[in-house]
């Protein structure tokens, strides 16, 4: 079997949307086609069935893509998805692999934890294929099923610190990630969340206007990830509310009664619109909607190994954003430029900071928005990324 220019993006994800990895792993693929390879990526859905081409990626290379099914679906049930996931998780993708017609040059993983990582390594071992891994969380046992002594927890924490550092190369979201594997001696890169921010076109029926209430907004799943305090937003909304300002968030994912748990089944402040799950495609305009998005997250190794795909998305649809510093954040989030910055998570920090939002006018706004956008396209569109990515694979030929 012969090897070939073409690379293999694997892993247990949803693509090419339906989850924050298919984002992640778009950019990156979106990135190696432009920088001349032919990337399949082999995802963890069903469907399609055979490789399908996908468009709107600038090449020379190109990106395709494959669900192999190693995703547990809805159906599966507790037991099931314990079977997938524990025990089976890679196997479809080791025997994908083996019915190619030519080898890869390179594999490059995304997520699966321990299980998944013990197929791939074995097949790529065998083969004498370079296995780039891409690492993007520290997990906390807080946020996994089980917790901390739960078998999904554990098996995070093996990938994490025996499977990752034994792969060819590493690429990490931050440079928290970056300086803990800095130590294995591996090819080392570090890629923020990328998107096409280039194409996304923005509305310019959603800019700034004279209107003297603050409009918000939140996109997320902070039941799924445990790391956004929303709760903590909504207190500070309706703190400044009494302070007589005229406020909107409109919330966007979690339905009402997710939202209602947060806020410990109190009534909702006026002005909160929980306005449910958006289609991929409508969310670029639902924050351009919003004069700035806001994230608050608690200050932990969690969120500062990992990188709020969030928050460069809104930037992207040149929406300014208010936010603590968590990550990397502080190397694109300026005060008073891309956003306002909470000096910590605290709901008495969070309500200065809307205070703040609730005093400027429209032509401070938009030069925010200009910023937003400005810094998006300079640090989180997948084309800058192109060429230290093209580089980094060459380092295997």
């Amino acid at each position: 079997m012969k090897r070939s220019r073409w690379v293999a993006c694997v892993g247990p994800f949803l693509f090419p949307w339906g989850e924050a990895g298919s984002r992640r792993v778009y950019g990156l693929v979106a990135s190696l086609a432009a920088a001349g390879y032919d990337v399949v990526v082999a995802s963890g859905g069903p469907e399609p069935h055979t490789v399908a081409p996908l468009a709107g990626v600038d090449g020379p290379g190109s990106v395709s893509h494959i669900g192999l099914a190693e995703k547990p679906p809805p159906e599966a049930g507790p037991l099931g998805s314990s079977i997938q996931t524990l025990v089976r998780w890679g196997q479809r993708t080791a025997r994908w692999l083996d019915d190619q017609p030519t080898k890869p040059s390179h594999v490059l993983v995304h997520g699966g934890q321990a299980q998944y990582m013990f197929h791939l390594q074995r097949w790529c071992r065998l083969n004498r294929v370079p296995l780039i891994v891409d690492v993007v969380d520290w997990f906390n046992g807080r946020y996994v099923r089980g917790g901390y002594l739960g078998p999904l927890h554990a098996s995070m924490k093996l990938a994490l610190h025996h499977y990752y550092p034994r792969c060819d190369g590493i690429i990490a979201i931050s440079s928290y990630l970056e300086s803990h594997y800095r130590s294995s001696g591996k090819p080392l890169l570090r890629v923020p969340p990328t998107l096409d921010v280039k194409s996304l076109t923005l509305d310019a029926r959603q800019t700034a206007d004279d209107s003297s209430s603050l409009r918000l907004a939140y996109a997320g799943n902070p039941h799924g990830n445990k790391k956004d305090l929303l709760g903590t937003v909504i207190e500070a909304v309706g703190r400044v509310q009494r302070d007589g300002a005229r406020v909107e968030l409109r919330i966007y994912g979690p339905t009402l009664d997710e939202v209602g748990s947060l806020f410990n089944d109190r009534s909702l402040p006026d002005g909160v619109r929980c306005l449910g799950r958006l289609p991929q495609a409508e969310v670029a305009s639902a924050l351009q909607g919003a004069d700035f998005t806001v994230l608050i997250r608690r200050p932990e190794r969690a969120a500062d190994a990992g990188f709020s795909t969030k928050f460069c998305e809104s930037l992207a649809s040149g929406t300014p954003v208010i936010a603590n510093l968590t990550s990397d954040m502080g190397s694109y989030l300026r005060p008073n430029l891309e956003g306002l910055v909470c000096r910590d998570h605290t709901v008495a920090e969070v309500t200065e900071a809307f205070r703040a939002a609730a005093r400027l006018n429209s032509a401070q706004r938009s030069i925010m928005r200009q910023a937003a956008r400005s810094q998006a396209l300079e640090s989180f569109d997948y084309r800058a990324y192109a060429e230290p990515l093209g580089r980094f694979f060459r380092h295997w030929g």
